[in-house]
C-alpha cells in the first residue's frame, strides 16, 4: 500500500484499545460518585470525532449527553456544565489554545476532565484529572479517537445496565487492528481511482447521516479543505433536502458515507436522489468492507471507523496525484489568529 506503514497504524490503533480498562475505571469512578451528566468538547477535528461515541449514548442511555465547542463553552457558557460534570476533552497535540481554556474553564466549575491526547507532557496532558495518552499522528488519529470515545460510551452503558452485548463488542474490538488491515488492503485499488475522481473536481459535496455523519463532516472539513485546500459542502443527509440538493447539477462532484445503523436510510436517499441529476456520485458504503468475525451489532458502532480508515487510503493517494502533501498549510499554525 502506498505510503503505509502496517506496524506502526497496529501499534497505535492497539494502543487507542488499551486504554479500556482505564478508561472504564475513570467513568465507573466518576458516575459513582454521582456523576449528573457527560459533555463531550473538542476543538476542531479531534472533536468532529466524538460525535459519533455522542450519538450512541443519546439514542441508548437516559444519562445526559451534550457536545460543546470548547471556544464557544469558555465564552457563552453552560447551564449544564458544574459539579457533577464529566468533560472529555480530545487533542492530538494536547496543546490546543482552545482546549486549554475549556479545560481550566470547566475546572474552575468544579467539572471532572477526561483528556485523550497524544503526548502527556502537555497542559492538557498534565493538567486533566484523568489523562489517557495513545501516541499518533493525523494519519493514524481518527481511528484512535473514534475508538477511545466508543469506550467512554459503552463504559457509561455498561455502569448503567444500558447496554445489551457490550461483553461480545469488547471481545471483537481486540481484533480489529488487524482487520482495519485488511479492509485497508482489500480498498486500496479503488483508493487510488476514487482519488483521481476527487483530485478532479474543485468542489464537492460530501454528506453520510447517523454515526456516519461526523466523518463526512470530518473528511470534509479536515482532510480536503485543511489538508488539500478543495472547496467542500459538507451538509448531513438529514438536510441534504432542505437545501443542499438545490447545488446539484451535472458535473457537481457528490460523496455519500453509508453506515450499517438505522440513519442508513436517510443515506440512501441522498443516493436515490443525485445520480438522476448529476454524473458524478460517489458512495462508500462501510457494509460492503469485509470484517470477518465482526458481528452486525459491533460492526454498525464501527461504521465511521471503517470509512475513516479507507479514506485515509484516499488522502495517501491524494497527496501524491495534487503534488500537495497533507502537512503543507497556508494558516494553520503558520500565522496569528
Amino acid at each position: 500500500m502506498l505510503n503505509f506503514d502496517e506496524q506502526r497504524f497496529v501499534r497505535i490503533q492497539s494502543g487507542a484499545l488499551a486504554q479500556a480498562q482505564g478508561i472504564h475505571a475513570a467513568i465507573s469512578g466518576c458516575l459513582e460518585r454521582g456523576a449528573r451528566n457527560l459533555i463531550f468538547a473538542g476543538s476542531g477535528g479531534a472533536g468532529i470525532l466524538m460525535g459519533p461515541a455522542a450519538r450512541l449514548l443519546q439514542t441508548r442511555s437516559t444519562f445526559p449527553v451534550h457536545v460543546e465547542l470548547p471556544a464557544e463553552l469558555v465564552v457563552s457558557g453552560s447551564a449544564h456544565l458544574g459539579p457533577g460534570s464529566v468533560v472529555v476533552i480530545p487533542s492530538l497535540s494536547g496543546t490546543t489554545r482552545e482546549s486549554v481554556a475549556a479545560l481550566e474553564y470547566c475546572r474552575e466549575r468544579g467539572a471532572t476532565v477526561i483528556a485523550l491526547v497524544g503526548h502527556e507532557d502537555t497542559p492538557l496532558g498534565t493538567a486533566a484529572d484523568y489523562s489517557f495518552v495513545n501516541f499518533a499522528e493525523d494519519d493514524t488519529s481518527c481511528e484512535s479517537f473514534y475508538l477511545q470515545s466508543l469506550l467512554v460510551a459503552l463504559s457509561v452503558l455498561q455502569v448503567r445496565g444500558e447496554g445489551e452485548g457490550l461483553a461480545t463488542v469488547r471481545e471483537e474490538l481486540g481484533a480489529l487492528p488487524e482487520l482495519l488491515v485488511g479492509v485497508k488492503e482489500w480498498f486500496e485499488p479503488r483508493a487510488e481511482i476514487l482519488a483521481k475522481t476527487i483530485a478532479g473536481d474543485e468542489f464537492h459535496i460530501i454528506t453520510g447521516s447517523g454515526n456516519t455523519w461526523p466523518e463526512a463532516f470530518y473528511y470534509g472539513m479536515c482532510i480536503l479543505e485543511e489538508m488539500q485546500w478543495i472547496r467542500t459542502r459538507p451538509v448531513h443527509a438529514s438536510d441534504f433536502f432542505h437545501g443542499t440538493l438545490e447545488l446539484v447539477e451535472q458535473g457537481v462532484s457528490v460523496l455519500v458515507l453509508k453506515g450499517e445503523g438505522p440513519a442508513r436510510a436517510l443515506a440512501e436517499r441522498v443516493e436515490a436522489f443525485a445520480p438522476q441529476y448529476t454524473d458524478k456520485v460517489e458512495v462508500l458504503d462501510a457494509g460492503e468492507f469485509p470484517l470477518p468475525g465482526i458481528s452486525p451489532t459491533t460492526r454498525e458502532l464501527l461504521s465511521p471507523v471503517l470509512l475513516a480508515t479507507v479514506l485515509e487510503r484516499v488522502s495517501a493517494h491524494l497527496e501524491v496525484i495534487r503534488d500537495h502533501p497533507l502537512t503543507t498549510r497556508r494558516y494553520y499554525k503558520r500565522v496569528a489568529y
